[in-house]
Order: C-alpha cells, then sequence, then structure tokens
C-alpha cells in the first residue's frame, strides 16, 4: 500500500536526557552524509510506498533524537527525498521537525523553511535552571525566546513548545513560571508531557535506588488540571491529552496516530501501520545503517492486529482526542460508564463519549473499563 504520512526517526543528540527511553545515539560528530544515505537505502527497499501516485505525503515529521542536530543542508536532501517519491510537484500539508533551542539559528531556520519545513517543535521542557541541569538539557532558560524569534523572522510559520509536568521535587519545579513564559512565546501549539519513569533511564536507575521520589499523584493532578485551565483561558484548545492547539493549528501530523490512519516509519525504531500490521525497525544505528546498506529490510519484527486489537486501541486514542469516540465502539451501557458520568469524567455528546480533563487523568482506567467485557478477556 501506499502511506500519506510518513515519519523519520532521525537518532542522534549530543547527550542523554535522565528521563529519556528512546533510541538514541550519543554522537560528538553527526554522520550527516551516511544517514542520509540510510534513509535513501531504506525508501529504496519500501519503493513506492510514499505517496500516491497523484500527490507526495501529505505529512512529514522529522523526530528523535535530536533532528535539529543534522546539518540544515541535510535536512533539505532528506526532505527534497521524501517529497519527490511521488508526483514532484506534491508538496505536504506539514512538514514538522523537532529541535533543541541551541540549534536555532538564522541560517538554520533559513533554509529549514526554504526545503518545506513549516512547522517546529522545540524541545523547551522547562524555563528553570535547576531543572534543565537535572534533566541533563543543553540550553539556558532563554534560549526558547531566541529561538522562536528566530524562527519567524526567518518564515517557519507554526512554532510549537513542549513542556514536561509532574517532576520530583528534587527537580524544584516551578509550573506558574513555565506556563507564565510559554505564554510569552505566544506559540501555535503546546505540547505538555507527564513526566514517566522509565527503568533503563537514569531517572529509573536513582529512583529504584531511592534517590529520587516521584511526584505524588496529587501534585500530578494538580499540575495538570492547572495546565488546562491556564492554557484554554489563555484561548488553547485542549484537543488531546498531552496538546493544545490555537484553532486551526493542531497537529496533523500526529492527529494520524490518534485517529487510527496508516503511517510509514522510516529510520532506527521507526514504527509502521498499514491500519492491520504494525511493524517496527531494528532500533540501534549501526545494526539499522547495516541492514539498510547491504539492500536488507530494516524491520526487526511485526504483529498482525485482530479485529477485537484494532476496535480497542480506537477506543483508546479516541478517547484520548476531544472528539472521544462512538458509543457503539464502546462496552455501552454498562456500570463503568454510568460511573464516569456521574463523576464528571466523562460526557455523552450526541452519539460519542468524550472524556473531561478529570477523566483523562483516568484514561487508562476508564478505557479498559469500557472495552474489556465482564469478567475480562
Amino acid at each position: 500500500m501506499t502511506f500519506r504520512h510518513v515519519y523519520v526517526h532521525i537518532p542522534f543528540c549530543r547527550r542523554r536526557c535522565v528521563y529519556c527511553d528512546f533510541a538514541i545515539a550519543v554522537r560528538r560528530t553527526v554522520p550527516q552524509e551516511r544517514f542520509v544515505s540510510a534513509i535513501r537505502a531504506e525508501l529504496e527497499t519500501r519503493r513506492a510506498a510514499i505517496a500516491p501516485p497523484t500527490g507526495g505525503p501529505e505529512t512529514i515529521y522529522l523526530g528523535g533524537g535530536t533532528p535539529s542536530l543534522l546539518e540544515p543542508e541535510a535536512i533539505d536532501r532528506l526532505l527534497l527525498m521524501l517529497r519527490t517519491r511521488g508526483d514532484d510537484r506534491g508538496r505536504p500539508d506539514e512538514i514538522t521537525l523537532e529541535a533543541n533551542p541551541e540549534d536555532v539559528t538564522p541560517d538554520a531556520a533559513s533554509t529549514w523553511a526554504l526545503a518545506g519545513v513549516d512547522r517546529v517543535s522545540l524541545g523547551v521542557q522547562s524555563f528553570q535552571p535547576t531543572v534543565l541541569a537535572w534533566m541533563h538539557r543543553s540550553h539556558d532558560p532563554d534560549a526558547a525566546d531566541r529561538a522562536v524569534q528566530v524562527l519567524r523572522e526567518e518564515g517557519v510559520t507554526a512554532v510549537s513548545v513542549d513542556l514536561i509536568i509532574g517532576l520530583p521535587e528534587a527537580a524544584r519545579p516551578d509550573l506558574a513560571n513555565d506556563l507564565e513564559r510559554v505564554l510569552a512565546l505566544d506559540p501555535d501549539h503546546v505540547s505538555v508531557y507527564t513526566l514517566t519513569v522509565e527503568p533503563r533511564t537514569p531517572l529509573g536507575k536513582w529512583n529504584a535506588r531511592g534517590l529520587v521520589e516521584p511526584a505524588p499523584d496529587e501534585r500530578h493532578a494538580a499540575e495538570f488540571l492547572r495546565t488546562h485551565e491556564v492554557l484554554t483561558t489563555a484561548g488553547f484548545e485542549h484537543y488531546e491529552v498531552s496538546n493544545y492547539a490555537r484553532p486551526g493549528l493542531r497537529a496533523r501530523h500526529n492527529s494520524a496516530y490518534w485517529t487510527g490512519r496508516a503511517y510509514l516509519g522510516l529510520g532506527p525504531s521507526a514504527h509502521s501501520f498499514d491500519g492491520v500490521v504494525r511493524s517496527w525497525n531494528v532500533a540501534h544505528w549501526a545494526a539499522y545503517e547495516e541492514h539498510v546498506v547491504a539492500g536488507r529490510d530494516a524491520v526487526e519484527a511485526s504483529e498482525i492486529l485482530s479485529g477485537e486489537q484494532l476496535l480497542l486501541e480506537r477506543a483508546y486514542l479516541g478517547l484520548r482526542t476531544v472528539e472521544g469516540v462512538p458509543l457503539n465502539g464502546l462496552r455501552w451501557p454498562s456500570a463503568a460508564g454510568d460511573r464516569a458520568i456521574a463523576e464528571r469524567w466523562a460526557e455523552v455528546a450526541g452519539d460519542r463519549l468524550r472524556l473531561t480533563p478529570e477523566g483523562w487523568l483516568r484514561l487508562d482506567a476508564i478505557a479498559g473499563a469500557l472495552t474489556t467485557p465482564p469478567g475480562g478477556g
């Protein structure tokens, strides 16, 4: 089949953040040419997988890792290669590049914009020096201000800012300051992620040794709801659990994931989904490069989702969004549904069930209760 949504995983980073469990490759010097050549080689194994005959992909997302560590010219070549797999007149509706604030320079931003990047997702995470140092981030608190100004001046039309909430007390979080600084940037989109403790990360090891205590559930809930209040009052639409957008400026690529559309993943550890089969590439950069340069498929494994699995996944993903899911896709009516409505964790709008912000705090439990038959199974 062909894919209208393409993700490229660029694994390189200067250093690993304390919470990061992604497949990354820490490099002082990024192998620019080798990476672009590897993606080109993987594309050859995919042949006509990208782009219907009438045009190119609708969205391209360059994620990582730290895509902004690639030289701007390498980003240009990569995008040209992806955009011309089908009709070379096709221009994606959205091209997103993840960037660290310290990598945004006038030359880089200008080249990105000319290459077609119209949306940059800035990994700000916090505006507090103590938090940034604790996370092992490389930028200073004012880097985001400089980056947004440069992106606007050089023609990038949409800017998204990432924040992390639910930090342990050891990081000395100050949510009020972070939200104030975000609004001062006047971004088009904000992603607010909850810190999770993954066992293999430095944070996971600190936690296991008792050196860091995770944020209590009560504080996380308060921060989530306060963030919702501040950003929606400022005019943002809380359209997915972790995402806020100005009207009309939702992330189109990520919305494809949440609505169950097919997507193609390129690069180490990248996942693909064709509507029934999910597959994923080998994770490590060196192994991935070896596979594709030798002309072998980079896919490490795949799984075929059953009809029941697809229904469960669509219900869970749908409940993450403000649109919710059709009632006929849930176990409805049910005692779990009645309770969710009585507690104001959910509401029925027409023939759909939508979760409230309070409900999103209980997403896993509610989704499980509304999609699993009584008695499990």
